[in-house]
């Protein structure tokens, strides 16, 4: 028996009719097909429903159901080394799109280890057993948030399902509870925490205009906003790749299938450079492309970090990636034209900043149900249209996010890659972090970050200039700046994502390249003043190799760097300059 009969269809959205209690955000299940909905508007009697699949074939008279439960999914192992739908549901092949309906029940079996005996008081987040998944990693079976009880029955060593009950608490009601090696959880709910601690690292990217000039925190928040082609995608892969993570969730919401195909080929081959496993191992890959349902769109991005939270409940270390929330606010743009509301700025909806808010405020490091210390950072990418950084999604997002890493087209054009403009991009963490930097073995981080920021910013100065007059026609100390940011741009800030040898740096690797960069400075104003011509510095050969040095020295030679150093004193001195 139905609870109520679809009466309006228009896109992804649809009314329906009918006397049962329906309550906000519940999931129903639409059709014959028990095609996946959600309620969003209620008014008595009549209920709008956005759909997340394909609503060809709908039509009036068709039936809806309750769930009595919100949009939920299903969180546990079986999630590492897999590819999804936004609604979790595994894309087993490339190209190959889920049927409509609730995702059937999954048959794997993990091998479970009980932590507990019958008898033992379990709290919420509590662990009571392990299982070890197919990759060798290890997950803890816990209480899920708000259950706990006594254990009336836990089943013993062996091979066991997703779905099948393993333990059974017996509550404060004397209520039986069955529990799983997984459980579901409402997407748009956030798992709840001990407490919320201080940034006091930062997530390690491998990439030097990052790691030096705007650190993220292991916790914090960043955004990637970038224009068409200034490789904002690529950055991105590059940080799930080399990130100090635990775990990676990449959420391609709204792509455009050709470059999520390639993600999807290109990350399962990828070899993890920590362990020389297959990265997917440690990835969750949330693949909901530009063709697919526009309100599954919607919901990728919680069910992407509803997937990060759990695993910070395992204690890890999280990072996600959204590639990209303009799609993802276009998708709410779309859904709220359809349901007649009074569109803000733009045509987006009024919330659009309250969402935005809701989705970066999971990310944190946090002290977890089980009392351990663990973190989600999320990233996230958005697409200006044609790189108008004015416009509401840039905006807002830079308001709850405290680092941005805004992509220049001019410096992609350059093939300064990554195109991060160091002018306007900024990091709020770094001051924070700067004693981690310079506990780690950089005791001069927070100054040599200082000096190279001034170095660019008076060379942006500078070459507007040099475009009127020419650069011959500066004064002396003018064209060694230009030499010296290019020197700074070239050998340091660029990196190549292909590079076998310098696509990640170290922080150690790091400060070494920096200090020679920066000494190559400070030996070039000592060779100014003593009448060094600009032109004969910027030709000397230990330039070029200044130049060279992250792709000719790679990672585990630090002495490499110091008989670098050698030399580059020894050639100013040739030069009339300072002494080595």
């Amino acid at each position: 028996m139905s609870d109520a009969v679809v009466s309006f269809v228009s896109g992804p959205v649809l009314r329906a009719r009918g006397d049962a209690p329906f309550a906000m955000n519940e999931a129903v299940l639409i059709g014959a097909g028990a095609r996946l909905g959600e309620v969003i508007q209620i008014r008595h009697p009549e209920i709008v429903v956005q759909v997340y699949e394909d609503t060809t074939g709908l039509r009036p008279g068709m039936e809806v159901r309750r769930t009595s439960g919100p949009l939920a999914i299903r969180v546990g192992p079986g999630l590492l080394g897999r590819i999804f739908d936004g609604l979790l549901r595994p894309l087993t092949n490339v190209g190959e799109y889920v049927r409509p309906g609730v995702a059937p029940v999954s048959s794997e079996l993990f091998p479970f280890e009980p932590l507990a005996r019958g008898g033992d008081v379990l709290r919420e987040g509590a662990p009571f057993g392990a299982v070890r998944e197919a990759n060798g990693r290890r997950l803890r079976c816990f209480a899920p948030p708000g259950v706990e009880g006594r254990i009336a029955h836990i089943v013993g060593p062996g091979l066991v399902s997703g779905h099948e009950t393993v333990c059974t608490l017996t509550d404060a009601a004397g209520d039986e509870r069955p529990l799983a090696v997984g459980h579901d959880w409402p997407v748009r709910r956030p798992r709840p925490v001990r407490r919320r601690l201080p940034f006091d690292r930062p997530l390690v990217t491998g990439q030097r205009i990052l790691d030096t000039l705007f650190p993220v925190a292991r916790g914090g928040r960043a955004a990637l906003p970038g224009g068409f082609g200034t490789g904002k995608t690529i950055l991105q892969q590059t940080l799930a790749k080399w990130s100090h993570a635990d775990v990676v969730v990449y959420v391609g919401c709204g792509e455009r299938g050709n470059e999520m195909a390639e993600v999807l080929e290109e990350l399962p081959a990828a070899e993890d450079p920590r362990t020389g496993r297959p990265l997917l191992e440690r990835t969750v890959i949330i693949a909901n492309t530009s063709n697919m349902p526009v309100a599954a769109r919607e919901a990728s991005i919680y069910t992407g970090i509803t997937v990060a939270e759990y695993f910070r409940d395992q204690g890890l270390d999280v990072a996600l990636m959204a590639d990209s929330t303009s799609r993802w606010a276009e998708a709410l743009r779309e859904i709220s034209g359809r349901l007649g509301e009074l569109p803000a700025e733009a045509g987006y909806p009024a919330y659009l900043s309250s969402r935005l808010a809701d989705f970066y405020e999971r990310a944190g490091r946090v002290r977890t149900m089980a009392d351990e210390d663990a973190s989600v950072t999320v990233i996230g990418a958005v697409s200006p249209p044609g790189g108008d950084f004015s416009e509401p999604v840039t905006k807002h997002t830079e308001r709850y996010t405290r680092c941005l890493w805004r992509l220049d087209a001019r410096r992609a054009h350059a093939r300064q890659y990554p195109a991060i403009d160091p002018l306007s991009s900024y990091s709020s963490d770094a001051a924070r972090l700067a004693s981690w930097w310079e506990a780690g073995g950089s005791p001069r981080w927070s100054e040599q970050r200082r000096r190279l920021l001034a170095l660019l910013e008076e060379h942006t100065h500078i070459e507007r200039m040099s475009r009127i007059i020419g650069t011959d026609a500066l004064p002396a100390r003018q064209q060694l700046v230009l030499c010296s940011a290019s020197l700074a741009i070239e050998g340091f800030l660029c990196q190549s994502a292909l590079s076998k040898t310098d696509a990640y740096c170290s922080p150690a690797r790091q400060a070494s390249m920096l200090g020679l960069i920066l000494r190559w400075v400070e030996l070039g104003e000592e060779a100014l003043s003593r009448g060094v011509p600009v032109a004969t510095m910027a030709g000397m050969p230990i330039r070029r190799r200044l130049v060279r040095m992250g792709e000719d020295i790679g990672e585990g030679r630090p002495g490499a760097f110091d008989e670098l150093r050698v030399e580059l004193g020894h050639a100013f001195a040739a030069l009339g300059g300072a002494a080595p």
